[in-house]
């Protein structure tokens, strides 16, 4: 009964909040009646003026439901004054006041009427999901609030979302709670996990376990379709009497009204569910639960542009939210297959779905809306700007978008109920009358694969599985995803006004059609009729060993993983390379070649990083000859153009001038300025220059002093000169640092006798460091002090070198001696 429910009590408060305000928040666990009996008791309010309740919902199979419980409770047959509304599928009429639909539909009503005058309310039901549709549809419901409809009420409910925290993000609303309808649930944790077995012999193994140990029926939480399939096949093996119900998304209605509704009087029932049964839906009998741990969730890699489905572990909310579900009609029992030390360690709340998914479709519609500042709407959690940036390009590569504007194929796209990818690929085809092979194409890509593992990549193989179904002929494959995929493709043909067709499949068609969805994704043969291919974005994919496209140069492919390293492709067709033309575009490409060591210049048709033709360029223009050498020479330094230690010490004694004379204009000739100016200084000596060749036989030097102003050229000379001419008569080089520190000079000691003053440099104001050498060219001393060197220790390094090199000449008296280079016979 209604007035059993105990949302009831807090109706007065929320009334009232609502005729002050009009936006709310509301929050109520499970079994409270926010679902099916609030809007009830809303839809007569003053405040509505006759307009009507849009409740919205995460999933199809919770829209019906509740709308048919709603319609129940009033006697009523759904459509009347309760109606529901989704994709392709809708029960309402001229009477109908509250209305049950799917986020979409939301977004899709504010587009088509942007004040939304027909609607009084809106309410966001099971937020705590934050589901992207719902972020997006709240986004705009509180724009057309803001600034077209002051008195549209916005209802946001949630059983486990911070509350708090949502209401400081729209500005301080009022938050209603009611405490719920909801029994004592006994928790019984595994003392021990096995991480060995598969996961759907662990559940299995539990639900004998509470069979035994508990009455009435059973709710298991698995991750997906795989491992309820997996562990109704155990159950079977069992032969229990009792009737065991799958219940997820994909399901046929009436095998998923089948599973919420009661089993036959003495019959226990267990019910195999995804997440789809944690919230909306009130499956009649439950008193068990058993929670396997984990969920399937979708995850997008904005790298890639692909979303993969990735089995996770559920948060504390999810948790609570499916062992609640054995406490709405008494005391119940939740067996939670992981220990209490895991349970403390899970996260809190999940994740937005905004933060991880492909937010393509998203911006499609904030395009159309005239949004061109994605961050001047309300979020309640703002988009990734990765994810934002990955959409923009994907739409702009659609022709679905120019800049930040919609273009008339996107405003075409945009009135599709699909992804904006499947949504160009049906309006490319009825330009090119290809809408009943689209419409099928759409279909099996939106479904699971009809066929099993073993039948390869070719989704050609599907289209023509699916039409010799439809001709009623038998076919290896699954013949409910098989009903699935018509009952779609009938919707599009529907759209489209056309009729089915069963003729047989061209192959290079259905490839057509994926190539217009997924341009990206276009696919060369590396090697003739290899498994490997390479996308149009770069990406290196395999087909399965021995699959029979490897006879195909071209592929354009619907599905593979989004995993890192090498793809694996699932779903893909032949492509005629006469048909990519039409993708394709004309890039003049001038490169430096590594293995050639030259300049290479091609005007190349391409389809992304795929070239279908080349041919060389005749010639090349120079600011683009330019710009690729000297961007190959920043990659692989100055080597590259003959640099070699002479060119550094050039470079150094200008750093150390820099250093020292601070006032003074010396440039800066540190490798990192060099390299990024090299247009600047080089450029006008390599204008002609092709090939490694040409840079060698560059005289660099001139190149180098032409760079600096005469001027500092010549005081350059002077200030900081290459050598030094020594007493010997010969020229001496020196090394100088780019830190500026002390040049040195190595010279043989001979050939300095006579040198009473240490040399200097910089204008008399930097000495020399003197690396004194013996004959063999070893160091006998480092000085920068000549004078004491010839008064002080001299003499003591005259007696080694005496007794070492017997035949050479050493004064007593260095002052006065002859300077010499070699062997001097000492005098008699």
């Amino acid at each position: 009964m209604i007035s059993e429910y105990p949302v009831l009590a807090i109706i007065p408060d929320l009334k009232k909040s609502l005729s002050d305000h009009n936006i709310a928040v509301l929050q109520a666990p499970p079994g409270a009646g926010k679902s099916t009996v609030l809007p009830l008791e809303l839809m007569n309010e003053p405040w509505l003026n006759g307009k009507k309740i849009i409740m919205l919902e995460p999933r199809r199979l919770a829209v019906r439901s509740v709308a048919e419980r709603m319609s129940s409770t009033l006697q009523q047959s759904t459509g009347n004054q309760i109606g529901y509304r989704m994709r392709f599928e809708n029960k309402i009429s001229n009477t109908t006041q509250v209305e049950v639909v799917t986020e979409g539909i939301l977004t899709r009503m504010i587009q088509t009427d942007n004040a939304l005058e027909e609607v009084g309310m809106i309410i966001f039901d099971e937020f705590h999901e934050r589901n992207l549709n719902a972020d997006l549809a709240l986004a705009l419901s509180l724009e057309v609030q803001q600034l077209l409809r002051n008195d549209l009420r916005i209802l946001i409910m949630s059983a486990t979302l911070d509350t708090i925290s949502l209401s400081e993000r729209l500005g301080n609303v009022p938050v209603i709670a009611s405490q719920g309808r909801q029994f004592p649930v006994d928790i019984i944790y595994t003392h021990q996990e096995d991480k060995t077995a598969h996961l759907h012999t662990v559940v299995a193994k539990a639900i004998r376990v509470a069979r035994k140990e508990q009455e009435g029926d059973i709710l298991v939480f698995l991750p997906g379709v795989f491992e309820i399939n997996k562990t109704m096949e155990l159950l079977e093996q069992m032969s229990l009497p009792d009737l065991i119900c799958p219940l997820y998304g994909d399901l046929p209605f009436a095998k998923q009204q089948e599973a919420i509704t009661p089993a036959a009087k003495g019959r226990t029932k267990i019910v195999l569910a995804t997440s789809i049964a944690e919230t909306s839906l009130t499956i009649e009998g439950i008193k068990t639960v058993i929670d396997s741990g984990y969920s399937r969730v979708p995850r997008f890699d904005p790298r890639s542009g692909l979303t993969r489905l990735e089995t996770i572990r559920v948060t504390k909310d999810a948790a609570d939210q499916r062992a609640g579900r054995a406490g709405r009609l008494g005391p119940g029992v939740c067996y939670r297959l992981w220990t209490q030390a895991t349970q403390h360690n899970l996260i809190q709340h999940r994740t937005a779905e905004i933060m991880e998914a492909d937010l393509a479709p998203m911006v499609l519609e904030l395009a159309q809306w005239g949004t061109k500042d994605i961050n001047e709407l309300l979020w309640i959690t703002p988009p990734p700007s990765g994810n934002l940036s990955q959409a923009w390009e994907l739409l702009q590569q659609l022709d679905a978008v120019k800049g930040s504007t919609i273009t008339t194929r996107g405003k075409e796209m945009a009135s599709l109920p699909t992804h904006p990818r499947l949504a160009h690929m049906l309006i490319e085809a009825r330009e090119h009358t290809l809408e009943a092979l689209a419409a099928d194409v759409a279909a099996t890509l939106e479904e699971r694969d009809p066929l099993p593992k073993e039948s390869g990549a070719d989704l050609s193989l599907r289209i023509q599985m699916l039409r010799k179904w439809r001709a009623g002929d038998n076919v290896a494959g699954n013949r409910n995803v098989f009903e699935r995929i018509e009952k779609l493709s009938k919707n599009w043909r529907r759209m489209f006004n056309v009729s089915e067709d069963n003729t047989m499949v061209a192959d290079d068609k259905v490839g057509f059609l994926i190539a217009a969805a997924y341009p990206e994704r276009i696919a060369q043969q590396s090697t003739p009729h290899g498994e490997r291919y390479t996308l149009a974005n770069g990406r290196s994919v395999k087909l399965p060993t021995h699959d029979a496209l490897t006879r195909e140069k071209w592929l354009a492919v619907a599905h593979l993983d989004g995993g890192k390293g090498e793809g694996k492709i699932f779903l893909a067709a032949p492509v005629n390379e006469n048909d990519l033309r039409a993708l394709s575009h004309v890039r003049e490409v001038i490169r430096w070649d590594d293995t050639k060591n030259m300049l290479v210049a091609a005007q190349q048709v391409c389809i992304g990083n795929l070239v279908l033709q080349s041919k060389p360029l005749p010639s090349i223009p120079e600011e683009e000859r330019l710009r690729v050498l000297c961007d190959t020479i920043r990659d692989k330094g100055l080597s590259m153009i003959g640099w070699n230690d002479t060119h550094d010490q050039w470079r150094n004694r200008i750093a150390s001038l820099r250093l020292w004379r601070p006032d003074e204009p010396w440039p800066d000739v540190q490798e990192a300025e060099m390299l990024k100016t090299l247009e600047q200084w080089l450029g006008p000596f390599i204008t002609n220059a092709n090939k490694l060749a040409d840079f060698q036989r560059l005289d660099l030097m001139s190149v180098l002093t032409s760079s600096v102003p005469w001027d500092l050229q010549s005081a350059m000379e002077n200030l900081a000169p290459p050598n030094i001419k020594v007493p010997s008569g010969y020229l001496i080089q020196l090394k100088y640092h780019d830190d500026g520190s002390d040049p040195v000079m190595e010279v043989r000691l001979q050939e300095v006798f006579g040198w009473f003053e240490t040399p200097t440099v910089n204008a008399g104001r930097t000495k020399i460091r003197m690396h004194l050498l013996s004959p063999g060219y070893r160091p006998v001393q480092v000085t920068q002090d000549l004078q004491s060197f010839w008064k002080t220790t001299y003499a003591e390094v005259r007696k080694q070198l005496r007794a070492k090199y017997p035949k050479h000449f050493w004064p007593e008296d260095p002052f006065n001696a002859e300077a010499v280079r070699g062997v001097k016979r000492k005098p008699r």
